[in-house]
């Protein structure tokens, strides 16, 4: 069903927005379950793409054409961000985002799916894959948001906001505050090439941010980052082929890819040079070849 909740400032030529409704009994504050959105877009097997923290569907603007003439492509807002429902009480931690991810596949009733996450959305494909074997095809992990510190390791400027956003009595005031400036460069601290942050992007993610209820969100988000490395211990039960991606610039370090290539020691592995953290924006290109590419 068509979702219009408002409408985005950004639109993917060629995607259509459509909602995934909570399941029966799971409406609200009691059930703690909202609608979904996603853009769908293309023809052919089904690929799910997966965001990263603070951002939306949208970040896979250059991604999506690229990819639409291969498969039937589906960008999910996870739950409580994007133009998803706000849910008050809800949980933001990673067996609640999973819940979210896998309510899209089965709502859909997708098989033989490629599941491609950035970041978060890294930890949610690999987890999501690990619990439906059944209808997942590959996994494709692009600089996976499972360790220690995560956004913190962008520099002083994102520890002092993420530390304020969590911190007791005006975390609520600093989440709701986000400076256009400020943000700005939180987000081009996961570049390598910062000229691949587009201001209508920004403009984008700054106007979500402005939705009654998301400064809970946020907050919630950041505070669940110790269940996405808690999340690890999933990994190996991932059946489907996985590819892991890393930025040679992304905030992981060597120990944390090392860790995950032994989590997943039949996975492949690339690293993109000179590349951050956002691979989405900055190289759609080198994506979009991998999971195109001849099998």
């Amino acid at each position: 069903m068509p979702v219009r909740p408002s409408r985005p400032t950004l639109h993917i030529p060629g995607t259509t927005a459509h909602g995934v409704a909570p399941r029966p009994g799971r409406r609200g504050d009691g059930g703690r379950e909202g609608t979904l959105r996603y853009l769908r877009a293309g023809a052919g097997a089904p690929l799910v793409l997966l965001h990263t923290v603070r951002t939306q569907a949208e970040h896979f603007r250059h991604l999506i054409p690229l990819l639409a003439g291969h498969y039937t492509v589906y960008a999910l807002d996870l739950p409580g961000m994007g133009y998803s429902e706000i849910v008050p009480g809800a949980s933001y931690d990673e067996p609640a985002m999973r819940a979210g991810v896998e309510r899209l596949l089965t709502a859909l009733d997708l098989h033989d799916v490629t599941l491609v996450g950035e970041s978060m959305g890294a930890v949610l494909a690999l987890t999501t894959a690990a619990d439906l074997p059944e209808r997942v095809r590959r996994v494709v992990a692009v600089n996976a948001y499972d360790f220690p510190g995560g956004i913190a390791r962008s520099g002083l400027l994102a520890r002092t906001v993420v530390a304020g956003a969590l911190a007791p009595g005006v975390g609520p005031v600093v989440a709701g505050v986000e400076p256009r400036a400020v943000f700005r460069r939180i987000l081009r601290g996961g570049l390598g090439d910062r000229t691949a942050l587009r201001e209508d992007y920004v403009d984008e993610l700054l106007r979500v941010g402005g939705r009654p209820g998301y400064p809970t969100v946020a907050r919630a988000v950041y505070r669940a980052l110790p269940s996405l490395v808690a999340a690890r211990s999933r990994y190996p039960r991932v059946e489907a082929p996985v590819h892991l991606v890393y930025g040679e610039k992304d905030w992981s370090r060597t120990a944390d890819r090392e860790a995950n290539r032994r989590l997943l020691p039949a996975a492949e592995f690339t690293q993109v040079p000179g590349a951050g953290h956002f691979l989405a924006l900055e190289r759609p290109d080198v994506l979009a070849d991998l999971l195109t590419a001849p099998a």
